[in-house]
């Protein structure tokens, strides 16, 4: 068997598993590419491997000030977090809090106890949460608008960067063994029969020479009756337990 690797060897091993070239698949080549985009939306959308998980550096501009919210790639599915923004913890500075206690209370981690010190980091990131707080953002995959509800004026200023964790969907342009994906190579190849069966039973009771009377609606059953099985199969066995991410 020929490992699909491309967009073009999917299609026709699809193509292939409903029987072509020996039976004749009544799907115009739009709507096999239309189910393909499907498929991959929906494997992209629950599959563990559809989709990865990603820091993205974002240097702000003038206008993400002005704007208020920054603009993300369209790849981005759902955003989980932004990390700390002006942490007192984390500025890069000769007197913030980090650097302080590494020179007054760890001359050497060789011949200190480091529980005070990781004890003291945990008070400061906890009084930070209570009296500052995380940052609140909203995020909506098709606007691809990050909002992170914050001062703007004086919390970043441009040329700082903000680190943003996301997912982003998988392309199967640049990782081609998606394509080898057996869930998405049954899955698509179903949705194709689904269409094959739609486009059949628009001609129900014709008869051809010999014959032969198409059976449309018994090929769009059938179709859906895999479709169904393969979705629960995927909540069941591919996807990620649910968590928070905002989408």
């Amino acid at each position: 068997m020929a490992v699909p690797t491309t967009r073009t060897s999917f299609k026709a091993y699809c193509l292939r598993r409903l029987g072509y070239p020996v039976i004749d698949i009544n799907v115009d080549d739009e709507q096999v590419e239309d189910r393909i985009d499907e498929a991959l939306l929906y494997y992209q959308d629950y599959h563990f491997d559809g989709s990865e998980k990603k820091f993205i550096a974002h240097a702000v501009t003038a206008t993400d000030i002005t704007n208020k919210y920054i603009t993300l790639d369209t790849d981005v599915i759902g955003v989980v977090r932004v990390l700390e923004i002006g942490s007192s913890l984390n500025i890069a500075s000769l007197f913030n809090i980090r650097y302080q206690m590494h020179l007054h209370d760890l001359f050497d981690f060789s011949n200190s106890q480091n529980a005070s010190y990781v004890m003291a980091r945990r008070h400061i990131e906890q009084i930070e949460e209570i009296f500052v707080g995380q940052k609140p953002i909203r995020f909506n995959r098709h606007t691809d608008k990050l909002y992170i509800d914050m001062d703007w004026s004086s919390d970043v200023s441009a040329g700082e960067y903000v680190v943003i964790e996301a997912y982003l969907k998988t392309d199967p342009d640049t990782y081609g063994d998606i394509w080898n994906d057996r869930w998405l190579q049954r899955y698509a190849t179903a949705l194709i029969k689904r269409q094959w069966g739609e486009n059949l039973k628009k001609m129900a009771g014709i008869q051809l020479p010999g014959g032969i009377t198409m059976d449309g609606k018994g090929i769009y059953e059938e179709a859906t009756s895999e479709l169904d099985k393969l979705e629960t199969e995927m909540i069941n066995s591919y996807s990620l337990p649910v968590m928070d991410m905002t989408n």
